[in-house]
């Protein structure tokens, strides 16, 4: 069991006038109506730290705080493997299955919560994230200099500069051997409208402008080891590309061909969600210049050994 948390809401003009009831039921969609009427009876909901009724009406600038209980979080891997490390930054190997970030259930079984506990002065700061279940390279920096040198690389990395001086290559294995040998992909990525969560990141001509690019490194009966280079970082950015060229990852319980979402109907036992594993995606190689020596640095790191099976 972890310690709990606490969750604090500012109540915004476009929710004045709703219940409290209305507004945790229609936010926070993971849990119903009745789950919520609980918590507020419970007096786990706060409004302006004084305890209220579930019809109680917010008003805009009102504060929330959700206390939660503690719970037991899902099992992950609870380590990751240092490449290399001094003053100014990190380069680890992240298993798949640890997210980076709390959130999605996960508090303290997380990459941020691991680095506390072996880092507890000056814990390194992720300069880029990897989903859930993606595993592989991630760089952090240390030191302020080391921090704020690949924060910038980083910003230039993902707005699509011609010659980004951090540079991310990923491996996947994707659906069918019909691929390509070489793919440009800019399909737009932004918001799509979910039923139940709300929104998702998917392929639209709404969104924003993305880049890939990908090679065949090997193709096997019923799916194809690829090699991806991105130039922009957008969310799920590999995930959806490739569905969205028609090739979605093998094992990917969320993106389907066309860059969307499954479909959720009456059969359907769970709601896939963007933090679910199951698909084959990892950070290959990773390539910045150091902030204090000026000296381009390359890594790579070979896939995981269950992508042999």
């Amino acid at each position: 069991m972890n310690n709990g948390w606490i969750y604090r809401d500012q109540v915004k003009d476009v929710d004045a006038g709703k219940t409290i009831l209305d507004y945790y039921t229609q936010k926070y969609r993971h849990s119903s109506q009745e789950q919520w009427q609980v918590r507020i009876e419970s007096r786990e909901i706060l409004l302006n730290n004084i305890v209220v009724s579930s019809d109680t009406i917010l008003q805009a600038g009102d504060n929330l705080i959700y206390h939660r209980s503690p719970w037991r979080e899902p099992e992950v891997p609870l380590h990751f493997e240092v490449l290399y490390e001094d003053r100014d930054l990190l380069v680890i190997n992240k298993p798949s299955g640890l997210p980076v970030m709390p959130g999605g259930g996960f508090l303290e079984h997380t990459l941020l919560s691991l680095l506390k506990q072996k880092y507890p002065q000056d814990t390194p700061v992720p300069i880029h994230r990897l989903g859930r279940g993606t595993s592989g390279l991630m760089l952090l920096g240390r030191s302020p200099l080391g921090k704020s040198s690949l924060a910038r690389q980083m910003r230039r990395s993902t707005i699509g500069q011609d010659t980004p001086q951090l540079n991310k290559v990923y491996r996947v294995l994707v659906q069918k051997n019909s691929i390509s040998d070489r793919l440009t992909i800019e399909q737009p990525i932004g918001k799509i409208s979910h039923p139940v969560l709300g929104y998702l990141y998917g392929a639209t001509d709404r969104g924003k402008y993305a880049h890939s690019q990908s090679k065949v490194i090997e193709r096997y009966p019923n799916h194809t080891l690829v090699e991806v280079t991105i130039f922009t970082g957008r969310p799920h950015q590999i995930r959806i590309h490739m569905a969205a060229a028609g090739y979605p990852l093998v094992g990917d319980p969320l993106y389907i061909a066309g860059g969307t979402f499954a479909p959720i109907t009456k059969e359907t036992q769970s709601i896939p969600v963007p933090g679910d594993c199951g698909y084959f995606l990892h950070a290959y190689q990773l390539s910045f210049i150091h902030p204090r020596s000026q000296q381009k640095q390359n890594f790579k790191c070979s896939t995981p050994d269950n992508w042999d099976d």
